[in-house]
């Protein structure tokens, strides 16, 4: 940056500020608004092209400047009712309709067996894909399957089971938690 006798100049580490005296090479003398004269390089002077108070003052609108800088609000999102953090990941309905077409020609035994082997492959599939959570849906019927169920869940050590929630499956379903490790 060239200065020139009469620039106004102010230092830039520094709160000073003065009109440039002279210039001899790469040193700048000033004279400080205080009236004192100092030395300093040129690139520690910044050169001030008009005072601050010759600007010209408009009117502005305090609101209008505090739009413009506000930062856009998210949009806030709906918290989960109570109900919906309640609700399992996976829900395995045990109902033989469910599991075949046609249980045509099944012994109670056969049906109860493939009932029981859908259970334990999608509890090891959960197991496997670390989901924590799974309601099976075995009904209320004579209570032989949820006693296999039981009987089955209980030789699993990382597997907690309790009667599913009441308002939503009644006395027909078994919740099953899985601890999964870290």
């Amino acid at each position: 940056m060239k200065f020139e006798p009469g620039d106004k100049v102010e230092l830039l580490d520094d709160d000073l500020s003065g009109r440039v005296e002279s210039v001899n090479g790469d040193q700048i003398r000033i004279r400080t608004e205080d009236g004192f004269i100092m030395d300093f390089p040129a690139d520690e002077l910044v050169k001030i092209s008009e005072d601050i108070e010759d600007l010209d003052h408009e009117e502005v609108d305090l609101h209008e400047v505090l739009k413009e800088k506000a930062i856009p609000k998210k949009p806030k999102s709906t918290p989960q009712r109570a109900k919906d953090k309640k609700q399992p990941p996976m829900e395995v309905d045990l109902h033989v309709h469910q599991l075949v077409k046609s249980s045509k020609g099944m012994s109670n035994h056969e049906i109860l067996n493939l009932q029981l082997d859908t259970a334990r492959h999608k509890l090891e599939f959960a197991i496997r894909k670390r989901i924590q959570r799974i309601v099976f849906i075995h009904g209320v019927g004579e209570g032989v399957l949820k006693m296999e169920l039981e009987y089955l869940l209980g030789r699993y050590a990382n597997v907690k089971f309790y009667d599913a929630d009441y308002q939503q499956y009644g006395l027909g379903a078994t919740e099953v938690y899985i601890f999964q490790n870290a």
